[in-house]
């Protein structure tokens, strides 16, 4: 013969009741809350929904915990240390392509000047060097090919933070720091007109303005909370780490 029961039947994948008959407090979907242990922290980046109230027993953070600062996207921002590094990587490859351009017009320059410093004289003494010569050979020369390499630094950077960045928001040593360009507004694209903007404040006003390149740079240590350079305010961009 079967008896019944003494306690009541628990819900499914609940707790047992209590003594009683009573049982313990339950979430909205039945299960019971278990109690955090003391110095729990959610994980990084993690943002609680609407009306989420912390379990039983939780003791909040540790002291000095802070949460990741994150983007509009949900995404967590890159850091200080991230974006200078990726910075130093995609000028280092700037610097390569022009030296490879600009060596050979340099080199003939400086050989054609130092020709004609050691031309001599009948005699056998060096000839004094002829200023009018000296200006339109060597000078003249030399100030058309700086302009040349600003004009030709100003369009490699176009094509290489502009054309190439908007295809994945990355260039090459964002790629290596896994960090990424990503429009301020989630539902927005980083076309060529967001990143047009960024690459007017960061190399065009950059070259003309004295020292916006260190203020643009630095601008994202105190700007808070979304940590963006003059060049990304501008944009209307943030600068967020991507997955490995």
């Amino acid at each position: 013969m079967t008896h019944p029961p003494t306690h009541p039947t628990p819900p499914a994948g609940g707790q047992p009741p209590a003594a009683g008959g009573v049982a313990p407090p339950t979430n909205p979907q039945g299960y019971a809350v278990p109690a955090q242990p003391a110095g729990y922290a959610p994980p990084p980046g993690w943002v609680p929904p609407p009306g989420y109230a912390p379990p039983p027993g939780w003791a909040g953070p540790p002291p000095g915990y802070a949460p990741v600062p994150v983007a509009p996207n949900g995404q967590p921002l890159a850091s200080f240390g991230d974006r200078f590094l990726a910075f130093l990587i995609d000028t280092a490859l700037a610097t390569v392509v022009m030296m490879v351009l600009f060596m050979p017009v340099f080199l003939l320059i400086w050989f054609r000047m130092f020709s004609q410093l050691a031309e001599a004289n009948p005699d056998g003494t060096l000839a004094e060097p002829d200023p009018v010569a000296m200006m339109t050979d060597f000078m003249l020369p030399v100030l058309l090919a700086e302009l040349g390499l600003m004009v030709l630094m100003l369009g490699f950077y176009w094509l290489y933070h502009v054309e190439y960045l908007r295809r994945t928001g990355q260039t090459l040593g964002k790629k290596i720091m896994k960090i990424k360009i990503v429009p301020f507004d989630p539902n927005g694209t980083l076309d060529r007109r967001t990143a047009g903007r960024r690459y007017l404040v960061q190399f065009v006003g950059a070259m003309f303005v004295p020292g916006l390149s260190y203020v643009d740079g630095l601008w994202q240590l105190w700007d808070k909370p979304w940590q963006q350079c003059l060049h990304d305010k501008f944009a209307r961009t943030v600068v967020v780490k991507v997955a490995p």
